[in-house]
């Protein structure tokens, strides 16, 4: 097994995290740090085996592609294995109890990630499981997203002293994860959302052109998330006004960048030319899911 980063010695195995909440400041720049460095070792086609030999479970409820295929090509660059754990072929499935779900799965795997609706279940697996479990999605948060921006943020900008990260539009469970993730750092997150789409527990703007103003990072989710689709067409007509288009874009920095977690719809919550535009870090963001989230598993797996 190959070893850890002399550089970065902070000890998270064992850990869980349920929520961007469970890391500490300097625990969240200890991931980000260790994230530029496999990405670095990644593109030089150099060996970073730091969990030969660790079995990582993909315990899904929701349809994913960014999530499982970077946690499975992850775990493959790490040295390990990933089993997908569709949640419906499993006794789960069938009524065995979450908690004897994570009793069992903690006898043969090394590390589960939970792809699901509430975030309940992914506390309890954690409370009962004795290896550590990642939330790879609720309906409440997104940490391994958070993580993703945050990187894309520091690789654009070199930092995050003096940076304005701008969120438009429904204050989904990935805006939570980023607000709490801008905190820990210390950076300013603004919010602008319509009445009855507000973040929990965020203050937030009701005008899209003073949060873009002046904003380093614009960033925007789909208005119709997975299990709202009966509410697709009042969604449409509420946060029309948020739509992050070129003219919003004109009101942050010269050098802002935008921000996507994908899957996107062109035309609703950001405009084709926005997305697919010079200032798109989309892209890069999505890849970044697959470095930081290897960064997350080496330190919460290994040791």
């Amino acid at each position: 097994m190959s070893p850890l980063p002399a550089a970065l010695p902070l000890d998270l195995s064992g850990r869980s995290l349920t929520r961007i909440s469970d890391l500490a400041p300097a625990e969240l720049d200890a991931v980000l740090d260790l994230a530029d460095e496999l990405k670095r070792l990644h593109a030089a086609r150099e060996p970073h085996r730091l969990l030969e030999g660790r079995t990582l479970g993909l315990l899904f409820r929701k349809h994913s592609t960014r999530t499982r295929v970077s946690l499975e090509a992850g775990i493959a660059h790490l040295g390990g294995t990933a089993l997908y754990l569709p949640a419906a072929e499993l006794q789960l499935g069938r009524g065995e109890s979450v908690g004897d779900t994570a009793r069992v799965l903690s006898r043969y795997l090394d590390a589960l990630a939970v792809r699901t609706h509430a975030q309940a279940e992914v506390d309890e697996l954690a409370a009962t499981a004795s290896i550590p479990v990642v939330s790879a999605l609720t309906d409440q948060e997104h940490p391994l997203q958070a993580l993703a921006d945050l990187q894309t943020i520091r690789e654009r900008f070199g930092g995050f002293d003096g940076i304005r990260v701008a969120w438009v539009g429904d204050g989904s469970n990935v805006c939570v994860s980023l607000a709490g993730a801008c905190e820990l750092l210390g950076v300013e997150f603004v919010c602008a959302s319509p009445p009855g789409y507000e973040p929990p527990g965020i203050d937030v703007l009701r005008d899209p052109r003073e949060a873009a103003r002046g904003a380093h990072v614009l960033v925007t989710d789909v208005w119709t998330s997975m299990g709202q689709e009966d509410e697709r067409e009042q969604r449409l007509r509420d946060l029309a006004p948020y739509a992050l288009d070129a003219d919003l874009l004109r009101l942050a920095e010269p050098d802002a960048i935008v921000l996507h977690c994908l899957p996107a719809h062109p035309g609703e919550e950001i405009a084709a030319d926005v997305l697919y535009g010079p200032q798109s870090a989309a892209w890069d963001e999505a890849e970044n899911r697959l470095h930081t989230q290897k960064a997350l598993l080496a330190l919460l797996i290994g040791g």
